[in-house]
């Protein structure tokens, strides 16, 4: 390749390196063939295999946990190991999954329904009805991409069902009215049927035996929305059907209505999450909302009679409370009462919350810890068959996960599977720290690592900082087997543009403020320098998806703080990135590059226009799945060309499948990480066990 520095900043749209953008073009597929062997020729070898088989016999383990759904009193699991890659689709009883060892009703075996079909299948998800009806819907994915093909299945004659309902491959699902009806939120039909995000633009009303293209469309949306969904919530006293527009990726339009369409608009502000069940809404703001005279604060909980509001009652009850570094983080029903998971100051806290006519009362779920990484949800798949039962799942850095049940929401939690340990754990301690970011802002970080520091550390250091998601210090094998207990420290941030502390700090990192979010992943990595932790050289980071802009801009920002970069299924295209694949539906988390006034701050983050020649880069691994239909491959394969263009140590790596992901079953996503782990720890210097 010649040396070429563009596209530029000043030229964004001189781009020699459209044709990577061809996912299956010739020309593109050579640079990947070409690209991938290097890479493998460089970072793979005898310690790459022995990696990778050790880590895929860890996600193989047959005592791994298999996490559940119920559903009409039945616990469903897919399992993946090494004898079904792409996994067995299977049921058990209660009774059953206490044991030690279960046993399982196989429903379908997916590596013997790929082979027999000749197809790259995946099980993506299933939609059932509830209660015994045996009527399903299941979602097959070609190699991981988002776009399923729907198929019924039978579970009573664990078979597909002839004539039943079939639809090609599409972005988009599909909700059981009766045993004969679906509503269909699909991409599927040709032009018209597709947002310009790439999801349903429609919802139809299918009924069996009719073709698909003769359903009838009962809710639509304007092309410029991202997409539509609908949902039967047999909640109630008779069933209902909710209607929801989306706007944007933080607002919409919530409608009520029945199978022939949307009926009511509930009046309520378009940036609120809802959750309506039985006779009560809650809702969770996103910004200040006054209404029947009362002003509430951002990301508060409001409860009210359903019934009530329809009427025109707007006397909301708060059911929570946030305050500036204590945040919901989700929430759901479960027999009448309303479950709240909350970080208070990174702690888990859990709060049920049941209405009555007379009032909400609020009891906090005891028996779990303070500390550490909890998460508690509802158990039984369908709202509507719940009986109050949650699951809970603890664990932290460097203890695995446990899987318990709280039964009906106030039994004390029972353990029902312990994950093994996976990794020597002895001698390592977590803690957690807080760095200051340009501004001033702490930015808390957790790392995990040897008790002793040595100045020296091999630091693997990882973040995200996007779209309001909270990211919690788990039980990480991978991490844990080939870093940790061969010598390494690993650091873990929680950036702005996360939702660690609420909306406030999910937006202080989001659209300009994205740059701030990456100051504040350089703030850590200064501050481990500071604390003697480490040398610059000595610091391996790796992002993936919103984490691939934070990764290419600590390339081009802040250079000297790493030793080396692994950057996965990336963002890095700020100017194209609308235009490419589902891109549109991120335009609230970034802004739109076609606006002069939101091009001036989403130039600040483009790396792809900010590399240029002549600089002190670190070595970086660029890493994507061809099948990745959410992010365009074409950010990763651009990148990496225009750094090698410019004579820059850039690898790059995309295998066929994966999807949105590391791989399409255990192997192939070990060896997508042990491949960037490999060429981490030999660009920082570091041989296994000298840390």
């Amino acid at each position: 390749m010649s040396a070429s520095d563009r596209p530029t900043l000043s030229a964004p749209d001189d781009d020699p390196w459209l044709w990577l953008e061809e996912i299956e073009g010739a020309r593109a597929l050579d640079f990947v063939e070409r690209q991938n062997l290097m890479t493998l020729e460089t970072f793979g070898g005898a310690a790459f295999e022995r990696d990778r088989d050790l880590l895929a016999a860890i996600f193989d383990r047959s005592d791994n946990i298999p996490y559940v759904s119920r559903s009409d009193g039945l616990l469903y699991n897919l399992w993946k190991d090494a004898n079904h890659p792409r996994g067995l689709w299977r049921r058990t009883t209660l009774a059953e999954f206490r044991k030690t060892d279960p046993s399982w009703e196989t429903l379908l075996d997916i590596d013997k329904l790929a082979a027999d079909e000749g197809e790259d299948w995946l099980l993506n998800w299933s939609s059932s009805l509830p209660g015994d009806a045996p009527q399903t819907i299941l979602s097959l994915s070609r190699g991981g991409s988002d776009a399923v093909v729907l198929r019924e299945f039978d579970l009573n004659t664990k078979s597909f069902v002839a004539d039943g309902f079939t639809l090609p491959e599409a972005k988009g699902g599909a909700t059981w009215v009766d045993a004969n009806t679906l509503l269909l939120s699909s991409a599927y039909g040709g032009e018209g049927m597709a947002t310009t995000s790439g999801y349903g633009r429609t919802v139809r009303l299918w009924r069996r035996g009719e073709p698909v293209d003769q359903a009838r469309v009962v809710f639509e949306t304007t092309p410029d929305r991202m997409s539509v969904f609908c949902d039967v919530d047999r909640t109630g006293e008779t069933p209902r059907i909710w209607f929801l527009e989306r706007i944007d990726f933080f607002n919409m339009s919530l409608w009520l209505g029945t199978e022939e369409g949307a009926t009511v608009r509930f009046d309520l502000p378009s940036d609120v999450w809802t959750e309506v069940h039985r006779d009560w809404l809650a809702i969770k703001l996103r910004s200040p909302w006054t209404v029947a005279g009362v002003t509430h604060a951002a990301d508060s909980v409001l409860g009210i009679s359903l019934a009530g509001f329809l009427a025109g009652d707007r006397n909301f009850t708060v059911v929570f409370t946030p305050s500036p570094r204590r945040a919901l983080q989700g929430w759901s029903w479960a027999d009448g009462k309303l479950l709240l998971s909350i970080l208070d100051e990174l702690r888990p806290v859990f709060e049920i919350c049941t209405p009555s006519p007379a009032g909400w009362s609020r009891e906090t779920l005891r028996g779990l810890p303070e500390i550490g990484v909890v998460d508690v949800w509802r158990f039984d798949h369908h709202e509507s068959e719940s009986n109050g039962d949650l699951l809970a799942n603890v664990q932290d850095p460097l203890t695995p996960p446990s899987l318990m049940l709280i039964e009906r929401g106030v039994g004390s939690p029972v353990v029902l599977k312990q994950a093994p340990k996976t990794f020597n754990a002895d001698g390592l301690v977590v803690t957690q720290h807080e760095a200051i970011s340009i501004d001033g802002e702490r930015i808390p970080y957790v790392q995990t690592g040897p008790a002793a520091e040595t100045g020296d550390a091999p630091v693997y250091m990882s973040a995200y900082g996007g779209f309001g998601l909270a990211v919690k210090p788990q039980y990480n094998s991978s991490l844990g087997k080939l870093w940790l207990e061969r010598g390494g420290t690993t650091v873990q941030a929680n950036l702005r543009g996360g939702g660690e502390f609420g909306t406030r700090w999910h937006d202080a990192g989001r659209y300009a403020g994205k740059r701030l979010s990456h100051d504040d992943f350089a703030a850590v990595a200064a501050d481990l320098v500071r604390r003697g932790v480490t040398t610059p050289k000595r610091i391996a980071a790796q992002g993936g998806s919103n984490g691939g802009i934070l990764i290419t801009n600590m390339l081009v920002r802040y250079p000297e703080r790493f030793g080396a970069l692994f950057c996965t299924i990336p963002l890095i295209d700020m100017r194209r990135y609308t235009k490419l694949l589902a891109g549109a539906s991120w335009i609230a988390e970034y802004g739109d590059p076609d606006k002069p006034e939101e091009w001036e701050w989403l130039k600040t983050y483009s790396a792809y226009h900010n590399a240029k020649p002549g600089q002190a880069y670190p070595p970086i691994l660029i890493a994507t799945t061809r099948r990745d239909d959410r992010v365009h491959p074409g950010h990763a394969r651009k990148m990496a060309a225009k750094l090698q263009a410019m004579g820059y140590e850039a690898s790059f790596y995309e295998p066929a499948a994966g999807g949105h992901g590391y791989g399409k079953d255990n192997k192939e996503r070990a060896g997508f990480q042990v491949l960037g782990f490999q060429f981490l720890k030999e660009k920082i210097g570091w041989r296994d066990g000298e840390g």
